[in-house]
């Protein structure tokens, strides 16, 4: 068997009838909108936030571009997030960096 086309034998038995006439479809994806654990420390533009969150029992510092859908601030794919050791490494070098940007401006 070459595999090709297990995806959608997969979704057909996932679709199946349950013998009630009812067809249920794979499950729906969830999207976490509004996490508590999230603290928004401040907004860079009106699309991008930089957040401090708990993921995966882990802090990390986040920058985001979010989109509206349904008039909710969604966040998207566009980001990046940054464990402790990162953010440390990234806070230590600020000056550098700022020194970089006034040298090239």
């Amino acid at each position: 068997m070459s595999g090709r086309g297990k995806r959608k034998e997969e979704e057909q038995e996932l679709a199946s009838d349950d013998g009630d006439g009812t067809v249920h479809g794979p499950p729906k994806k969830t999207s976490k909108i509004d996490d508590p654990d999230d603290v928004v420390v401040c907004e860079i533009s009106k699309n991008r936030r930089v957040s401090v969150r708990n993921w995966n029992g882990r802090i990390v510092v986040d920058i985001r571009e979010f989109y509206l859908k349904d008039g909710k601030q969604l966040p998207g794919k566009k980001g990046i997030s940054l464990t402790m050791d990162q953010w440390n490494i990234l806070r230590d070098h600020v000056e550098e960096i700022d020194k970089a940007v006034n040298e090239n401006s």
